[in-house]
């Protein structure tokens, strides 16, 4: 259950985005020496990014963990300055999600709620505040991703709202 006022919960981690110049390296550790699953991949030249996207765990406990590597190092985003690019977590209701934390001075990340590679709304919470809203993720770049009713159903351990 959400704490009083607030309008959504968050029920767990989606994912996590590790980055590096050359997946193959990060392959090498997560794919063959963890035995995570590649479920797909994903390129996008607006976010200047090349990622395979690996599973761990299964159902509604799976996590994402994608491998991601710039199409170009010279380019921003630079999604591999940051070994840990960002960390997904699973929301309830996103866009009120969104409405409550602008309220209270979160910074969101350009772009608004969109469609995410894995299918989902997304949105990112900015790593850094600024004057207008004041709280970002303290360095850390933070997905905000709107999980499917079974989802919410599992990790909330009721019905889904």
């Amino acid at each position: 259950m959400s704490a009083p006022g607030r309008p959504f919960r968050v029920l767990g981690i989606q994912q996590i985005a590790v980055g590096g110049v050359d997946k193959q390296r990060l392959r090498a550790l997560w794919v063959e020496v963890f035995g995570l699953a590649v479920k797909g991949s994903f390129v996008s030249e607006r976010e200047n990014v090349d990622e395979d996207i690996c599973a761990l765990g299964s159902g509604a406990h799976e996590v994402e963990v994608d491998l991601m590597q710039p199409l170009d190092p010279e380019k921003k985003p630079a999604v591999h300055a940051t070994a840990l690019n960002h960390v997904g977590l699973w929301i309830d209701d996103l866009p009120a999600a969104v409405a409550w934390m602008t309220a209270r001075g979160v910074r969101f990340a350009p772009g608004g709620i969109r469609r995410g590679a894995a299918g989902h709304d997304i949105c990112f919470i900015h790593p850094k505040g600024n004057d207008e809203f004041p709280l970002g993720g303290e360095g850390v770049l933070i997905e905000l991703v709107q999980a499917p009713p079974e989802v919410i159903q599992a990790l909330s351990g009721g019905s889904a709202p």
